[in-house]
């Protein structure tokens, strides 16, 4: 379920990203780049939270 709310969350939080940077630049929105950018950070936060960041309790 973490990681389902991890791939909403990311694919959010680009898009908005996007939305309010190509609106304060005046140009123009593009989804398929927000969306592949919440793909890449959705994997990041999963890899992290899996793999790089350690529990102190479980060593």
């Amino acid at each position: 379920m973490r990681y389902l709310w991890a791939i909403i969350w990311g694919f959010l939080l680009s898009n908005m990203i996007f939305y309010v940077l190509a609106s304060m630049q005046g140009g123009h929105y593009h989804f398929a780049s927000a969306s592949l950018f919440g793909i890449i950070l959705s994997a990041a936060a999963m890899f992290l939270g899996e793999s790089l960041i350690s529990d102190p309790a479980e060593q």
